[in-house]
C-alpha cells in the first residue's frame, strides 16, 4: 500500500520527512489548497496545530477523529484511531477528537466558543486535505504549538514550535505501523473501525 503524506508547511515536511526515508511526503502549503494524490493508496496529514482543550500542552499529540471546517464541512476520520498504539510505543502523549479546519488564525476568545462544541484543536488545512483523500484511508495527526489561552503570534511560539517539530518528527514513523494496520483492518469493515475510539489521553 502506498503512503503520502501531506504536510502543510516545508518545515513540518523537513520533520517528516527525516523520520521516514523512502516514504512519499508531499507539502501542500497553507490554508485551502489544491493537492494532487497521486498513485497514492493511502493519504496521512501531519503538522501542528492549535489547543482548544485547555488541557492539551505545547509537544501534545492530536488524533482527529472528525474533521470540520467553517465552511461547514463534516469528515469522519476514524482511521486515525489506529495510530493511537503506535504512539503509546513511542512514549508520546496523544488525544483525540474533532479538529477544526479555518481560513484564518484562531484566536483565543474564538477557541472557547469552538471548545463548547467539542473541538480539541485548530489548523488551517486538515479538513480540505481530507475532503481530497476520498476514499482512501485517511489518518490526521497534529502536534500542538500554542496552547488554548494563547496567541499564536506570542515570544513563548518559538519554543513551542521547536518543541512541536521535535514532537512532530518522533511521531511520524507510527505511520508506518497505521498502513500496516490499515492492510489488515478490511476497508468493508468500516463500522467496526468507526467504534474505535482512541483513549482520551494515552501515554506510556
Amino acid at each position: 500500500m502506498k503512503l503520502l503524506v501531506l504536510a502543510p508547511l516545508w518545515i513540518e515536511a523537513l520533520a517528516v520527512r527525516s523520520s521516514l526515508p523512502g516514504v512519499k511526503v508531499r507539502r501542500t502549503g497553507m490554508g485551502r489548497t489544491q493537492v494532487d494524490l497521486g498513485d497514492a493508496d493511502a493519504v496521512a496529514v501531519a503538522g501542528l496545530c492549535g489547543a482548544v482543550d485547555p488541557e492539551l500542552t505545547a509537544g501534545d499529540v492530536v488524533l482527529a477523529t472528525e474533521l470540520r471546517s467553517d465552511d461547514g464541512k463534516s469528515i469522519p476520520c476514524p482511521g486515525s484511531a489506529l495510530l493511537a498504539e503506535p504512539l503509546r510505543r513511542l512514549g508520546l502523549r496523544a488525544k483525540s477528537g474533532p479538529l477544526y479546519s479555518a481560513s484564518r488564525i484562531v484566536g483565543p476568545e474564538e477557541r472557547e466558543s469552538l471548545r463548547d462544541r467539542g473541538i480539541v484543536a485548530v489548523d488551517m488545512e486538515s479538513a480540505w486535505l481530507g475532503e481530497a483523500a476520498g476514499d482512501r484511508p485517511l489518518a490526521v495527526l497534529r502536534v500542538v504549538v500554542d496552547t488554548a489561552g494563547h496567541r499564536l503570534l506570542s515570544p513563548r511560539t518559538v519554543l513551542a514550535g521547536v518543541r512541536g517539530l521535535w514532537t512532530l518528527r518522533r511521531a511520524a514513523p507510527a505511520f508506518v505501523d497505521w498502513v500496516e494496520a490499515c492492510v489488515t483492518t478490511p476497508a468493508a469493515d468500516a463500522d467496526t473501525l468507526a467504534s474505535m475510539r482512541v483513549p482520551r489521553l494515552a501515554q506510556q
